[in-house]
């Protein structure tokens, strides 16, 4: 079996925002040489998300909109701000948006259903940040 490794960074404008990742991931299966396998994707950070879903402008503005309404960005309104931070908003949007994806691959090619894109979800962020690609297979 072989693997292979990639680290993706990431210095986004914003302290919110969503970047569609997919080509970077394509180009590291490509580069792997891997047909058959799995392909995980999860960011290093724990105030950003990896997510799998339709590349539609106003599916990302709903998931904005949605995550801001039920978990504000307000500083004084989360425990976890106490230790002098200020992001406790982004941990829980990072658990409500998920940790992770992981892909099958087939052929040389991730295995996607139709409309599926990988996304790169930030919540805290104008700062660098990573995320790992890990390939396993043959």
């Amino acid at each position: 079996m072989k693997s292979h490794r990639k680290e993706l960074w990431f210095d986004t404008k914003k302290r919110f925002e969503f970047v569609n990742i997919t080509a970077h991931v394509k180009k590291a299966l490509a580069e792997s040489g891997i047909q058959e396998g799995l392909c995980l994707v999860n960011p290093m950070h724990i105030t950003a998300s990896v997510f799998i879903n339709d590349a539609e402008s106003g599916l990302l503005h709903d998931y904005e909109t949605w995550l801001e309404e039920h978990i504000p960005h307000d500083p004084d309104r989360y425990e976890h701000n106490r230790t002098g931070e200020t992001n406790g908003d982004a941990h829980i949007k990072r658990q409500v948006m998920g940790r992770e994806v992981m892909l099958a691959v087939t052929k040389g090619q991730l295995d996607f259903g139709p409309w599926e894109q990988i996304f790169y979800g930030e919540f805290d962020g104008r700062r660098k940040k990573r995320v790992l690609v890990k390939i396993i297979g043959e």
